[in-house]
Parts: structure tokens; C-alpha cells; sequence
């Protein structure tokens, strides 16, 4: 049967009336999803990141982000400054702090105990809470090993004006303890670093009086696998730590890297807290030149989170390549 003009126009007319209100029913792009407002939560993932080494499970912990003006901070701020805006980085740049526990199987210990109460709440706090996220609790812990009494290292030592690790003996270079604990040298300190001497006064005292505070000389043995390397200059006794399981090597080197964008093209840039400059430098240099050379995995407290790679040497400076993230493969046997 043949269709009018006028059907056909009937029936153009129901395909659009339909299509408008499909269309009408169907919520447009920017349009509100509800009446009222969703509140944002703001949060992050918990900061706790996990690899294997050899036989050893390494469990990064993040006590929380730093924001810092590196550019004020450093030898050359202009260069610092060139580099972060090539990079897009803003400046004052987050710095990460980060922790690093070793399970050996028969030990837990952890290096560095972040920043905890010292700098207030806004800062640092978080690795308790990460540890636990980690399946771990802090009475577990048998050794925390320092590499250097900066707040943002050992500060987490205490919390509440008690031992956060109860169980832990605190384990110090003694060239450190002999700086920050002694009385001249906390008075012949610049007034800005005055503060530091009795934060670790207070911090330590609380180990020191249970028995659990230990310091060695250097390069020492301190658990099977986990040997102190002396990495002086960023502080008298600074201390870097190498794990070793199955031929497999993680360094973990504390304050030898601030601003990674330019301490790596340029290891002869030094911080103003540095107390030796020129040995701060020299460390840096040796450092890297070593993990470059034999591969060694890298853990680092203040890069961004979880601060682990490698160091690759390109003639003139060093770069950093972050290890690739990786899921631990289950143990079935």
C-alpha cells in the first residue's frame, strides 16, 4: 500500500518525538550526576610498597610528603630551578620520606623511622599506620638502623612521649651520637640547627635508658645480610646500609639525594644542611659511581615514593631509572 506525503511526515515527526525524549531522559555530559554534592575524600593509597631481594622481603614504608623550597636550599639555585621547570615541577617540590623494613626470615628491621611527631601534625606520622596496612605492628620490630639524627630520620622513634618500637634496639654510628649529644657542639651550632641537638637528646634518652641503643664504628656486620657503609659528610656519622641476599644488593643511602631532577646530572650540588659540604659531595660521587658500576638497586628517602631504582652513569653525571612496579608472586609450592 502506497504512503502519503502526509504519513511519511507523521511518521518523521514520532522517530523525532522519540529521539527528544530519550534524549531528555538521558543525562548530557557535565551535567549534575545528583541534586546534592559529593564530598571529595582526599586521601591516598596506603604508602607501603613490597619487594623481593634474594631470600629477604623489603616492605618501603611512607611516613607522609615534605613540601621544599630545594631551590633555596641548594649550592646553585639557579640551575635547580632551570632543571624543575623543564620538568614541570613546581616549586616548593613534595619531597617523599620514606622507611624501608627488611624481613630476613629470622629479623625485622627497619631503616629510618621518619619524621613522627616532630614537625607537626601536617607532616610525616603515617608510617605506623602503614606498617600496620603492611601486616606488620611496631612491637614486632628488632632493630631500627639510623643514618642520621636529622628529624625526618629518627624522629619516629617516639611517639606520645614513648618508645614507638618498643621491642628495638636503635643502632647509630658513633660518630653520630658523639655530635648530636654532645653540649659544646650543640653550642657552637648555627642557631638553626640548635633545635636538632635536643630533639635527639629527648628521642634517644628514651632508648639509651631501656638499654637499647647501640652504636658501631663504620663499616660493621650489624645483622647477617646487613652491613653499615660510612657515607660521612651530610652529617659527621651519616651511614648508608647495603642488604645483601642471594647476590642480589639493595642500598640504602638516607640523605645522599635531595633534589633528584639535579643532584644526579650534577653531584657536586650540596644542601645547606649539609655539615661538610665538600665530603657531602665526595660521598654522593662515590656512591652513585658504586651503584652504577654493579648494578645495585637503590633505596632512597627522599625520592618520590617508593624511592627505589637503579643509578645509571651517562659519562658527565649520573640519571635514575625507578624500578619497574611489580606485584610479589605468590610462594606456591
Amino acid at each position: 500500500m502506497k504512503t502519503s506525503a502526509h504519513d511519511n511526515l507523521f511518521e518523521n515527526l514520532s522517530g523525532w518525538l522519540c529521539a527528544l525524549l530519550f534524549l531528555a531522559a538521558s543525562p548530557f555530559p557535565g551535567t549534575p550526576a545528583r541534586a546534592s554534592e559529593v564530598p571529595q575524600v582526599r586521601t591516598q593509597a596506603p604508602g607501603f610498597y613490597r619487594m623481593m631481594l634474594g631470600d629477604f622481603e623489603v616492605t618501603v614504608l611512607l611516613d607522609g610528603t615534605m613540601a621544599q623550597p630545594v631551590d633555596k636550599l641548594v649550592s646553585k639555585p639557579d640551575e635547580v630551578r632551570k632543571v624543575l621547570a623543564r620538568d614541570h615541577e613546581t616549586l616548593p617540590i613534595d619531597l617523599s620520606v620514606n622507611a624501608f623494613l627488611i624481613n630476613t626470615g629470622r629479623n625485622l628491621v627497619l631503616v629510618d623511622a621518619g619524621v613522627g611527631e616532630l614537625f607537626g601534625p601536617k607532616v610525616g606520622g603515617q608510617l605506623p599506620a602503614n606498617l600496620r596496612a603492611a601486616g606488620y605492628k611496631p612491637g614486632e620490630i628488632d632493630a631500627v638502623l639510623i643514618t642520621h639524627l636529622h628529624g625526618d630520620h629518627f624522629g619516629g622513634l617516639v611517639a606520645g612521649g614513648q618508645r614507638a618500637f618498643p621491642n628495638a634496639v636503635v643502632y647509630l654510628d658513633k660518630r653520630e651520637t658523639a655530635y648530636w649529644l654532645d653540649a659544646d657542639q650543640e653550642k657552637a651550632a648555627p642557631e638553626n640547627r640548635k633545635r636538632s641537638f635536643g630533639q635527639a637528646r629527648a628521642v634517644l634518652g628514651q632508648y639509651a635508658g631501656a638499654g637499647k641503643l647501640q652504636t658501631f664504628d663504620g663499616a660493621s656486620e650489624l645483622f647477617p645480610g646487613i652491613r653499615s657503609m660510612p657515607a660521612y659528610g651530610h652529617t659527621p656519622g651519616h651511614t648508608a646500609y647495603l642488604v645483601e641476599s642471594r647476590g642480589e644488593r639493595l642500598l640504602m643511602w638516607g640523605d645522599v639525594i635531595h633534589c633528584a631532577e639535579a643532584q644526579f646530572h650534577d653531584p657536586g650540588l650540596t644542601m645547606q644542611y649539609d655539615s661538610d659540604p665538600r665530603a657531602a659531595a665526595a660521598t654522593r660521587r662515590s656512591l652513585m659511581a658504586a651503584a652504577a658500576k654493579d648494578g645495585w638497586i637503590v633505596g632512597s628517602a627522599h625520592i618520590s615514593f617508593p624511592g627505589l631504582g637503579h643509578v645509571r652513569s651517562d659519562g658527565r653525571g649520573y640519571s635514575w631509572i625507578p624500578l619497574p612496579y611489580s606485584v610479589p608472586k605468590p610462594d606456591v609450592k
